[in-house]
């Protein structure tokens, strides 16, 4: 884990922020070296820094640049980013999210389970038994970028978007998994749809996930819907 935190890279990303990149791929261990450098950073409040947007292997800082020179800022990242092996670990958030599987509700399982040569039933058990981390958030507003997809149900995106996917449907693209939080277009494989609310603007915070939760979806029946919505 030290030499992660050893091994990054800053560079300049417009004239208000800039990018500290600490890995190359998507990797569990890297980004959690990406939350634990912005929870570092969120709590050391320097005048001037902004927020801190986690990714994939990389971490974007906005500043104030009345207050702060590219210089500067890079310099106080640096520094911190220096120190990451010894800064406290924590314990990252369990959410569970209730998913409603298959039928019209995840109109792409059949296809799924046909495409890697396994029941639906088997699909659902895959699925539902990864605890996922919330790698990065984006697309739209409440997005979360899911990593710890079992390797068996690693799909293709569809090759032709929806023009609507709605909010709440859980779907695959690759080697992730994710949630539309708002209606929107997409063309990931939906399996699934969770009545929770991942975005909602009254609410503070607005979004219900954040990067660096772990996440379970946890399967439940369509008449189980009335409960939980």
């Amino acid at each position: 884990m030290g030499e992660l935190s050893r091994s990054f890279r800053i560079y300049p990303a417009g004239d208000a922020a800039l990018v500290i990149e600490l890995g190359s791929r998507i990797d569990l261990q890297i980004n959690r070296q990406v939350h634990r450098l912005a929870r570092l950073l969120t709590q050391a409040r320097l005048p001037g820094i902004g927020e801190a947007v986690p990714a994939y292997a990389s971490l974007m800082v906005h500043y104030d640049p009345a207050i702060l020179d590219y210089a500067a800022a890079a310099r106080w990242v640096e520094e911190h980013a220096s120190r990451l092996d010894s800064a406290p670990a924590s314990d990252p958030r369990r959410v569970d999210l209730p998913t409603v599987y298959g039928g019209e509700y995840g109109p792409d399982l059949e296809f799924l389970a046909e495409y890697h040569h396994i029941t639906v039933e088997t699909a659902i058990r895959l699925h539902s038994s990864a605890v996922y981390t919330v790698y990065m958030m984006g697309f739209t507003p409440g997005f979360p970028y899911l990593g710890g997809l079992p390797e068996e149900l690693a799909t293709p995106r569809l090759e032709s978007p929806r023009t609507r996917v709605p909010a709440g449907s859980v779907g695959i693209a690759g080697s992730q998994t994710g949630v539309y939080p708002i209606d929107s277009p997409g063309g990931w494989r939906i399996i699934g749809y969770t009545p929770l609310r991942l975005f909602a603007p009254q609410r503070e915070p607005p979004t219900l996930l954040a990067a660096g939760d772990q996440v379970r979806f946890i399967p439940i029946s369509p008449r189980e819907l009335l409960d939980v919505s």
